[in-house]
């Protein structure tokens, strides 16, 4: 249950109650009117409905300015609804708008994640060349390249584009930061880098491929369902920091065969993480609001998803190319 708290003119409570009825609002209140001519009005709404009485009341009160909309989490509601026959809500996909302001912040470009980058690739390059699983694990907790990927995916979703290029921007300065320092770690190591961790990320197969997808898919579901994230950041450092990791390593060792090895796996994964996480906001129903826009997002997903599947099977015919050599 969401209660959402809406501030408009007093001429729209007829509308707004309207809206309420039509989605049959545990609640409904009005509010007393201001000097201004504004009104308070309240909503208790089911999670499923949440997104339609969004949509409807942003339709409404779009020529109002200063209007506001608010959605309040609600813990528990007494007594409980009572649940109509044969019907099953959906109640584990999140608000649009409420996935927008979850991942956005996730993909500033600032000093928190230059730091949370610089902090995981170093524990990540230590734990594989050590050969201590258990460091690794540590770095894959952090996992600061969460956020830029599926800020990707649902920009391309939502059609905003803004978004794609804030979120591919601060991706791949994480990347590039994450090589480097690894780079600067293969470079003055003391002794020879052939730990089982590492040799582990220079070969990509099959398995790394549908290790990457279901990191992705399980990363977005956890999105929109609104479950705790931390186990899928795990898998998503799996999927792309001890690559990088490697590939700075071996790039500061000299050893280019290695190096290519553990950048084919770094792309491979980053390609189907992105590809498996946009599948998902498609099937759980993550579009824009307005035709327009829903037609402009239309339009790059269909960009998006080929040019990732095209990418994928690129990478795939140089992996079995690169086998047979």
């Amino acid at each position: 249950m969401k209660y959402v708290e809406v501030v408009a003119g007093a001429g729209s409570s007829d509308t707004i109650s309207a809206i309420a009825e039509k989605v049959q609002a545990q609640d409904f209140r009005l509010g007393v009117v201001g000097e201004d001519g504004m009104q308070q009005m309240r909503l208790l709404v089911a999670d499923d409905k949440i997104q339609w009485v969004l949509d409807a009341l942003q339709n409404v009160l779009g020529a109002q300015p200063s209007a506001r909309i608010l959605v309040l989490a609600v813990e528990a509601s007494l007594p409980r609804p009572e649940e109509k026959e044969g019907k099953q809500e959906d109640s584990t996909t999140q608000a649009r708008e409420a996935l927008y302001e979850e991942v956005e912040k996730n993909t500033r470009l600032d000093l928190n994640f230059l730091v949370l980058v610089m902090l995981s690739t170093i524990v990540a390059a230590i734990g594989l060349i050590e050969n201590n699983v258990a460091i690794v694990i540590g770095a894959m907790v952090i996992a600061p390249l969460l956020g830029p990927n599926l800020a990707l995916s649902l920009g391309t979703a939502l059609g905003d584009f803004p978004l794609v290029r804030k979120s591919v921007k601060t991706f791949l300065a994480g990347i590039l930061l994450a090589v480097v320092l690894s780079v600067g770690l293969g470079v003055f190591w003391p002794s020879d880098l052939l730990s089982d961790e590492l040799m582990s990320r220079t070969e990509v197969g099959m398995d790394s491929i549908v290790l990457a997808l279901a990191s992705g898919a399980a990363a977005a579901l956890s999105l929109t369902t609104g479950l705790s994230s931390v186990l899928v950041g795990v898998m998503v450092a799996v999927a792309l920091l001890p690559p990088a990791a490697t590939l700075g390593i071996m790039l500061g060792q000299g050893n280019m065969s290695l190096a290519i090895g553990a950048g084919l796996l770094l792309a491979v994964n980053i390609v189907c993480v992105n590809l498996a996480s946009k599948i998902v906001f498609l099937l759980k129903g993550v579009y824009p609001r307005t035709w327009l826009e829903k037609e402009k997002a239309k339009r790059a997903m269909v960009v998006y998803v080929l040019g990732w599947v095209v990418t994928l099977a690129v990478l795939i015919i140089v992996i079995f190319a690169r086998r047979s050599l």
